[in-house]
């Protein structure tokens, strides 16, 4: 867990959680994020009984990249509001098969989420019950056999990216259930939320955190040349 740590104060915890570990507790019973960052705090700093620990935000079981943890309630409201007014600005790398029809530009969807099967479900039109996805992207890296896409989120919807890059033809790398071919050896999508920045709620600084991608997988290592 302590080498997860991108950055670390008295009001948050910011980790590069690789991918596979679930954030929070799902039908698996597996150990997630939540557990290992508690079990840390604990330990370093000596706490006796239940540690406090908030999730602001989610990412993906198979999606590696930031996620922010708070150890106090304030900072877990006030983070929490910085998402609702989109004061938090987040960047992810999508690595796919199919290239888009432009190297850059915008992705504006409807989606609607389906909970008992967990996959969110796009339309070109509004429709009653469908929230507006909107992204944009940006070609990086031409790879050997996929392409690198830069992503930023304008909105935050379930599975937005997986979604919005599967209707266009692009599903990312290993994500079966948006429609790539086939899985990745070890469960993992090629998706990773790389980049995020914010002024923090308590300190009133700026933070600016890049996290780098899983450095165990060759087309990863790729993208960094």
């Amino acid at each position: 867990m302590k080498n997860w740590i991108l950055y670390e104060d008295n009001h948050i915890i910011i980790v590069n959680k690789p991918p596979r570990l679930p954030v929070q507790g799902d039908k698996t019973g597996d150990k997630t994020l939540i557990d290992l960052a508690k079990e840390y705090i604990k330990k370093r700093y000596n706490k006796p009984g239940n540690v406090y620990l908030g999730l602001p935000h989610r990412l993906d079981r198979p999606t590696s990249g930031i996620v922010i943890l708070s150890k106090t309630s304030k900072s877990l409201s006030r983070i929490s509001a910085l998402f609702r007014e989109k004061k938090i600005s987040k960047q992810y790398w999508a690595i796919v098969k199919n290239q888009l029809d432009t190297d850059n530009g915008k992705l504006i969807h409807f989606l609607k989420k389906n909970r008992s099967k967990n996959k969110s479900f796009p339309s070109k039109e509004q429709k009653s019950g469908f929230l507006k996805a909107e992204l944009e992207y940006l070609l990086r890296k031409k790879l050997k056999n996929y392409f690198l896409y830069e992503i930023k989120l304008i909105t935050g919807r379930h599975h937005q990216i997986r979604a919005q890059l599967s209707t266009m033809g692009s599903p990312i790398k290993g994500d079966v259930k948006y429609g790539a071919s086939r899985t990745n050896k070890n469960g993992s999508i090629h998706l990773h939320a790389r980049k995020i920045e914010f002024i923090h709620p308590i300190k009133n600084e700026q933070i600016k955190i890049i996290a780098p991608p899983p450095n165990n997988d060759e087309i990863w290592k790729n993208c960094l040349k």
